[in-house]
């Protein structure tokens, strides 16, 4: 019989293990790397509703894997966050290629990921889209702890 409060609920705070891959096997993320399980709490915006959602009900010890769909991972790809700047944008010393993630500074002073998907000329593709957004992922969880 599970005791309730090692049960995850939507205010718990949660120490687990993860990895998280792509549906055919390649990693994209794991906190086994390190040996050092990650933390959060339930509700928090640290992820998001359907990863929490397969969270919910588990307890210390468990190990669970959930397929995720696109949609409910990191959402499809939008063409609106695709753009194409001038190359006069990044600065004369600044390699950049096709496939590198690099920052962009925002009005607020805040950083956000681009993947530079094409480089034609003086025009440079930046795509702003969620790395993963367009992939099924497999989330696979081991419980270590449950507040």
């Amino acid at each position: 019989m599970t005791d309730n409060a090692n049960m995850i609920s939507s205010s718990s705070e949660v120490i687990l293990h993860f990895d998280l891959k792509l549906k055919d096997g390649s990693a994209v993320d794991s906190t086994r790397v390190n040996k050092k399980p990650a933390k959060l709490v339930m509700g928090d915006g640290s992820l998001s509703k359907n990863f929490e959602a397969c969270l919910l009900g588990l307890s210390k010890g468990d190990r669970k894997s959930f397929e995720i769909a696109a949609n409910d991972a990191f959402g499809m790809p939008n063409p609106d966050n695709i753009y194409h700047l001038d190359r006069s944008k990044f600065s004369a010393e600044q390699e950049i290629s096709e496939g590198m993630i690099m920052g962009f500074s925002q009005p607020d002073g805040s950083e956000l990921p681009g993947i530079i998907r094409a480089i034609a000329g003086q025009s440079v593709t930046v795509d702003f889209n969620h790395p993963l957004a367009g992939q099924d992922v497999i989330f696979d969880v081991e419980i270590v702890d449950v507040r």
